[in-house]
């Protein structure tokens, strides 16, 4: 499956702003499966300066700064993405995933073979992951016990924190701390996402953060409203032997066709779409749009 994605964020300040330094997350990552056909960044106004590269986490970022005085800053990503799942699982040998325990898990995470020291740093606290409380550890133990395939556990932590967890938008934010979703046992997909990620370190397993986008579908008979679509989130795992799976915990569900990695972290931290530096005073509102869809016959992103 080919899709379009277009991420078009606005920002509108109260008094203007003199100068501003960025980085921008929203390269969809190319890898067996999930081949990146097209991207375009579009920023107004243009940057005086701009360059790209592939951070810590093979990430692609983009720094852009604007040294003019400007009201408004609009930056619009556009991709075309080629989706097969088939492809990414492809050399796996899916049965197997029964045959890793979590505590053949943990036996395996003790080598030194290059990619375990690079699962291992997902094993760490982090900054938006720092303090992971008691009940976050004992939630997880009752799925994760040590005669338990790895797979079939984080499976049934992804059912549970969707059965347990209310998805309520503007409940959280960034700094909304961890113990307090938690506790309430509500928030978004980047909350969920944190708490699985949580869940899995606490007992000594590596987790990243994914984000990227899903496809939604309206309902029957209903045509898709543009721009209504939004960014999202889920935790990846690692099964030392067999590679990265990820999870969806605000869905329920294995991501697949429509789901579109951008970045992977060891937490939202890591990756948001865009952050920077701004000097200004007052006010500062933030609209942001967000549309995939199967592509059209087109073979160049409109740009």
């Amino acid at each position: 499956m080919i899709f379009d994605i277009s991420h078009t964020t606005k920002y509108n300040y109260e008094n203007g702003v003199s100068f501003c330094q960025n980085l921008a997350t929203l390269k969809p990552k190319d890898f067996k499966g999930h081949r990146l056909l097209d991207y375009h960044l579009k920023i107004s106004p243009t940057p005086v300066e701009q360059s790209e590269r592939i951070d810590f986490f093979g990430n692609t970022i983009t720094r852009f700064s604007i040294q003019q005085f400007h009201e408004e800053l609009i930056v619009t990503a556009k991709s075309r993405v080629d989706r097969n799942y088939d492809l990414e699982i492809e050399d796996i040998n899916m049965s197997s995933r029964k045959l890793v325990t979590v505590a053949l898990a943990k036996k395996l995470l003790l080598s030194i073979e290059p990619d375990i020291l690079e699962a291992r740093q997902f094993s760490l606290l982090s900054p938006l992951i720092s303090k992971i409380g008691s009940d976050i550890k004992s939630y997880a133990e009752s799925s994760f016990k040590p005669d338990r395939p790895l797979y079939d556990a984080a499976f049934e932590l992804m059912q549970r924190i969707y059965t347990d967890f209310d998805f309520v938008p503007g409940f959280s934010n960034i700094a909304t701390p961890l113990d307090m979703v938690m506790k309430e046992k509500k928030g978004v997909c980047q909350d969920f996402a944190h708490i699985a990620i949580a869940c899995m370190r606490s007992i000594g397993l590596p987790a990243r953060y994914v984000s990227g986008y899903i496809e939604t579908i309206p309902p029957p008979g209903k045509e898709k409203l543009v721009g209504t679509d939004a960014s999202h989130a889920w935790f990846s795992v690692f099964i030392p032997t067999l590679g990265w799976f990820d999870f969806d915990p605000t869905n329920n569900q294995i991501p697949k066709n429509q789901h579109i990695t951008v970045a992977h972290g060891r937490d939202y931290y890591d990756v948001p779409p865009l952050k920077g530096i701004i000097y200004t005073t007052g006010k500062n509102d933030m609209d942001v749009s967000v549309d995939i869809r199967p592509a059209t016959n087109s073979l160049e992103i409109q740009k």
